[in-house]
This record gives C-alpha cells, structure tokens and sequence, in this order.
C-alpha cells in the first residue's frame, strides 16, 4: 500500500512519500524513510520489495557518492538518473532482479532548472513534471494533472501536494496515516512539514 509523489516547481522539486513499512495485512512500522538523499542537490523516493527497496536505495547511494568522491563533483541529476536507469535494467537481465519503483529528483546547479524523472521496475524512464507511483497515483496523478503549474511558488507546490495526500487520505480503504516530504532546490535538500 505504498504511495509516493512528487513535483516540480519554480526551481524546486518536491517529494513526498508515506513512512509505512508494511507486509501483507500486517504494518510493522509507521517511521520509515522512503525518501533517500543522494546528494546535496538530488533525492530518490523508492518503493516495492522491502528487501530490494533498502537494497538498491542503499547501493545507489553509495554509488553516487562514490562517484562525488573520485571525480570531486557530483552527478547532474540526468546523468544520475541515466545511471539509475541502466542499473535497473542490468538487474533486471540478471538472475536476481530489483523490484523498485523510483522517483528522482534534483536540481541542476549548472542550469539552474529543477528535474523529476519517474522510473519503474523494468528501467523505464521518463522525465516529468508530476509523478507518483503505488496505489495513492490512482487518485493523485488526475489531481496533478488539473492543478500542478510549472511557474507555481514553494507554498503553492506545497498546496497541491496536500491536496493529493488529503485525497488519498479521504478515497484510499487503507490509506497511509503520516507521509515525509521533502523539497530539493538551489539551497540543497531539506525536510518540510505539511
């Protein structure tokens, strides 16, 4: 039951997952971040297997950073998602492949523009202005579709964010209870409140 969004603004990204681990019928944990930094200026929001999630996020991470300490600068958040996307498909021709949806986002500190890339478990890739992915998209994405605006201001990204989660909230039989949100910009990553 796994549910996370995100959207791109006027030089921002914003990336909100629920902070539900559950398996089955049973949650085991309300806390959990789904949404992983992967550099000053770049998010991942994951979701699918539990084990493959932490997994892949994880490995990913490390990767990124390794790159940033060998090359003394960071990926671009295209450059990262290309990379995302070719470890996914590598895996999936594997005998042990990932089953891990991503949301990434990040702004480009070269052009100053913010990018939300929406990649599936088979190592689609597409760069969008709004995603989501898991149940909650069903009701998010025509939301989005309707009231998401390109030009629109942190606080009004924000407002449309939270009327996706009220939706969910309100539509969805078992829906998330608490959601992590958190906004990439010129200013690097940090975690808002809604």
């Amino acid at each position: 039951m796994e549910t996370s969004f995100a959207l791109t603004g006027k030089g921002y990204v914003i990336i909100a997952a629920d902070t539900t681990a559950a398996r089955s019928i049973v949650k085991m944990k309300i806390d959990e971040d789904k949404i992983k930094a992967l550099g000053p200026h770049l998010l991942m929001a994951y979701s699918g297997e539990p084990g493959d999630t932490v997994q892949f996020a994880e490995y990913v991470e490390r990767n990124i950073r390794l790159y940033q300490i060998r090359n003394t600068y960071s990926l671009r958040p295209s450059a990262a998602a290309s990379w995302v996307r070719r470890s996914l498909a590598e895996s999936l021709r594997s005998r042990h492949p990932y089953s891990v949806n991503l949301l990434l986002g990040g702004y480009d500190t070269a052009s100053h523009d913010p990018h939300l890339y929406w990649i599936d478990y088979l190592g689609t890739i597409s760069e969008v202005p709004f995603a989501a992915h898991g149940y909650g998209s069903y009701f998010a994405l025509s939301l989005l579709d309707r009231y998401h605006n390109p030009e629109a201001s942190l606080e009004e990204g924000l407002e449309t964010l939270k009327r996706c989660i009220d939706e969910v909230t309100k539509r969805l039989v078992v829906s998330p209870g608490k959601y992590k949100v958190k906004v990439v910009d010129k200013d690097g990553v940090r975690e808002v409140e809604i």
